[in-house]
C-alpha cells in the first residue's frame, strides 16, 4: 500500500492556545524554574503562580511540584483536590477537575490528539471532566473528551477512552467496570 500521510500539509491555524506567545512562553519558563523547583509544600506558592497565569484553582489544592500544565488557563481544579508527582495536563483543551478529587502520580491528562483517518494529521481536542470526589490513580492515561464521574476510581495503569459511571471503580486497558466503589445507601 502506498504511504497517504502527508505532514508537510498540516494545519492548525484554526487552533487557539488562548494567550498571546509571550504569555506562553512566559508560562513555561516560570514552570520549568520557580514553580519546579519549589519546596515540596508550597502548594499555596504553586497555586498562586497558577492563578497568575489564568487558573481556577480553589481553596485547600495540593499540586505537586512536578506536574506540568501546558496552557494553565484551559485548567480548573476545586478545593481540597490534590495532583500527585508528574502529572502531566496537555491542556490543549479544557480540563476540570471537581472538588475532593486525587489525580495520582504519571497520569496524563490528554486533550488533544489526531485525526486518525486524516492524511494530513488534522488537530482534535476535546475537553476532560474529572468530578467530584474521583480518584485518578497512578500512571493513568486519560483519552480527549473523558469523563469521569462523581466518586468514580479508575485503577493504576490504565488507559480511559470513554465515560467512567458515578461510584465505579473501572481498571485495565481500555478500561472495565470492576465494582461499585461504595455500596448503595454508603452516599
Amino acid at each position: 500500500m502506498k504511504n497517504k500521510v502527508n505532514l508537510s500539509k498540516y494545519n492548525q491555524s484554526w487552533y487557539r492556545r488562548g494567550k498571546p506567545t509571550v504569555i506562553i512562553l512566559l508560562w513555561w519558563f516560570i514552570q520549568g524554574t520557580i514553580f519546579r523547583y519549589s519546596i515540596h509544600n508550597m502548594y499555596t506558592w504553586r497555586n498562586q503562580l497558577l492563578r497568575l497565569f489564568g487558573a481556577r484553582i480553589g481553596m485547600g489544592v495540593k499540586i505537586r511540584a512536578s506536574a506540568k500544565f501546558t496552557y494553565p488557563w484551559k485548567v480548573s481544579i476545586g478545593n481540597n483536590s490534590w495532583i500527585g508527582d508528574n502529572v502531566e495536563f496537555y491542556s490543549l483543551d479544557n480540563i476540570d477537575i471537581g472538588n475532593n478529587c486525587v489525580v495520582s502520580q504519571n497520569t496524563y491528562l490528554c486533550t488533544g490528539s489526531h485525526e486518525i483517518e486524516d492524511p494530513y494529521f488534522g488537530l482534535v481536542t476535546k475537553p476532560i471532566n474529572i468530578k467530584d470526589g474521583a480518584w485518578v490513580a497512578s500512571d493513568v492515561f486519560v483519552h480527549p473528551g473523558v469523563i469521569i464521574n462523581e466518586m468514580a476510581v479508575v485503577a493504576a495503569r490504565s488507559t480511559v477512552l470513554k465515560e467512567i459511571p458515578m461510584n465505579e471503580i473501572h481498571a485495565g486497558t481500555p478500561t472495565k467496570f470492576v465494582k461499585k466503589r461504595f455500596k448503595d445507601g454508603e452516599i
